[in-house]
């Protein structure tokens, strides 16, 4: 019954509870988040705005039956409304005190052109990642370097992922425009997003030679591309006009990456890169250590020492949070911060 009681409540509950802790304590504020994996990336985002006075506590909607994932989070915002209000006896409602943190998916592509689009965009309650997920975060390029280094414990700079992944996303960057224009016309059955990911796979990456995984995508997207403008020969000023507004949105054509589907561009395009390239940084370190001047059972014990050392690769990159300087994740937290300064404009200087 108890757990039952917990389960339903409002930012309304909250606050009468937080009142009940007497002035001295700090008040409590529930974060929603999707998944269990969400729940260590919303820590890192909330963390910095907690105070004497305030703390934040992350979680899945639901204690009782494990629901998770976007719709579970939002489901108790009233359409067309900005949350906040009550719905009905006993269900949740955001709140000052109680807040939805999501993925952005599409929804923040499609600037309202979904129901779901408008309750994320709409509700000063709802904070959303603005790239696609968090595995784009833990994707991003210039912190891929560092993910090497504590998979491998090798600095050495063999690849630039910077590079790639900005010529990896110029290459997918017009198809990416035809993605986001189809979803918004309610055409996507025509081309998926899964359709979009299985031809945004590079296939075949090799370290020393990437090009051709390169140009690999870039044919793929024109055979893709000239099929499309076949199936809809009147789309060509719809589309430039989105193109442009992809850019007023932060999507730029080296940046695309970033908000493509975080699953596929994390287990089919990143992982295995690192894959490739953490084995090559492995086996440097290994000869280093085989060709060094030192005696035979010195060199086993440091082979042995290193190897027990490695990290495993997707474990590693779910840790990672070098993308805390990137440009979204700032923008993100100027979203938590702006809402906290509304909220208590108090207590505004201490976050």
């Amino acid at each position: 019954m108890a757990n039952r009681l917990r389960d339903n409540v409002s930012s309304q509950y909250i606050e009468a509870a937080n009142a009940m802790r007497g002035k001295k304590q700090p008040r409590r504020v529930v974060a929603y988040v999707e998944s269990y994996d969400d729940i260590y990336f919303w820590r890192t985002v909330l963390s910095r705005f907690e105070t004497p006075e305030r703390y934040f506590e992350v979680m899945l909607p639901s204690k009782i039956n494990l629901t998770k994932g976007k719709k579970s989070v939002l489901m108790n915002l009233p359409t067309g409304s900005e949350g906040g209000l009550l719905q009905g006896d006993g269900e949740k409602a955001f709140g000052p005190y109680m807040i939805a943190c999501v993925d952005a998916d599409y929804d923040y592509l499609m600037q309202g052109a979904t129901e779901q689009s408008r309750k994320v965009l709409q509700s000063p309650y709802v904070f959303h990642t603005y790239v696609y997920a968090i595995e784009n975060f833990q994707c991003y390029a210039p912190s891929l370097h560092d993910v090497c280094v504590a998979v491998t414990l090798n600095d050495h700079r063999i690849f630039s992922f910077t590079d790639y992944f900005a010529q990896f996303s110029e290459a997918i960057f017009p198809l990416f425009v035809w993605s986001i224009m189809l979803y918004r016309n309610g055409h996507y059955p025509k081309f998926s997003i899964s359709d979009f990911c299985r031809i945004c796979d590079p296939g075949g990456f090799n370290v020393q030679k990437p090009e051709p995984s390169l140009q690999n995508v870039k044919r793929k997207v024109g055979v893709k591309i000239r099929e499309l403008q076949r199936m809809f020969p009147n789309a060509k000023d719809e589309y430039l006009q989105l193109k442009a507004e992809m850019r007023t949105l932060g999507v730029t054509p080296q940046t695309t990456y970033l908000y493509i589907q975080g699953h596929h561009l994390f287990d089919n395009v990143v992982a295995p890169i690192l894959t490739k390239v953490c084995n090559q940084l492995r086996q440097e370190r290994q000869q280093e250590i085989y060709h060094a001047q030192a005696h035979h059972t010195q060199k086993r014990n440091e082979m042995s020492c290193y190897e027990n050392s490695r990290q495993d690769i997707k474990t590693m990159l779910k840790k990672n949070t070098g993308y805390q300087g990137s440009h979204r994740f700032l923008q993100l937290q100027d979203d938590i911060a702006r809402f906290l300064h509304n909220m208590w404009p108090a207590e505004a200087s201490g976050a």
